[in-house]
């Protein structure tokens, strides 16, 4: 029996050990946005706006959107390709059907691993992702992943945990030293227990000053230009600028994707 269990925490630890290789790897080339992201959005379910009174509301879209509650989905995916996939331009495009399986497969690879270049997944016929997504849009819509995936992430349970300023300060530090590794950080943005915002990013880079760490990201419900995430040094708190979705102020951040719990 004791043995048994030996064996069990010895396991355990070597899966936790190998899902820990994106942590600290180091990139060779640096997360491009006109390269890595998706050219198509996460779509809106409503629209943002202050009213006459200077209340922020919310008013249904119309007609639906049909591609929402993604952006986990697309966060996730576009850091996929980073680190699992090649393109192969000079090569011909896959038909509907290989795509698909080509797709499924880098969306089913861990993206708490990294791989050899020899061993990525070739997607042939493209430069990019980018590329990709806006000559195969549907295909990648339909086999990247549902919306159900943004809600049963595994690293949701900690968005209920009060997040203290060390931590957000720890967060900083670690998202500069991943930019510098050229390792884009997945970074879960809400505000809790009212939620006000609960969005998934892809960090990349960064902008420091003595005041404050401006860091770029890929934000999946704007893909036509990179966006912001702020950092006060002093406050030790992350904000997030007005944008279509949110009214603007502060966010409490943690990386997912990264650690074997989340």
């Amino acid at each position: 029996m004791a043995r048994r269990t030996m064996l069990t925490w010895l396991l355990l630890l070597l899966v936790g050990c190998a899902e820990l290789g994106y942590a600290s790897a180091r990139f060779e080339r640096p997360f491009d946005f006109e390269r890595d992201t998706f050219a198509f959005e996460n779509e809106l379910v409503w629209s943002y706006d202050f009213d006459g009174s200077g209340a922020w509301r919310a008013t249904a879209r119309e007609p639906a959107p049909d591609y929402t509650h993604r952006c986990f989905v697309l966060a996730r995916t576009a850091r996929q390709f980073f680190q699992h996939a090649r393109f192969e331009p000079a090569l011909p495009a896959p038909d509907d059907e290989s795509l698909r399986r080509l797709v499924r497969e880098v969306a089913s690879a861990s993206p708490r691993t990294v791989r050899a270049d020899a061993q990525r997944i070739v997607i042939p016929g493209y430069p990019s992702l980018r590329a990709l997504s806006e000559a195969r849009a549907d295909v990648l819509r339909e086999e990247i992943g549902g919306a159900v995936w943004s809600y049963v992430e595994r690293g949701n349970w900690r968005m209920v945990i009060p997040f203290s300023r060390g931590h957000q300060a720890r967060t900083a530090r670690a998202l500069v030293e991943a930019a510098d590794a050229r390792r884009p950080s997945l970074l879960h943005l809400v505000r809790f227990p009212r939620i006000a915002i609960n969005h998934a990013v892809l960090v990349y880079g960064y902008v420091e000053t003595p005041e404050r760490i401006r860091f770029v990201i890929y934000d999946p419900n704007a893909p036509a230009a990179p966006a912001a995430l702020l950092y006060d040094r002093a406050k030790r708190t992350f904000f997030l600028p007005r944008n279509a979705y949110f009214r603007g102020g502060r966010v409490d951040a943690y990386e997912i994707y990264h650690r074997p719990w989340y």
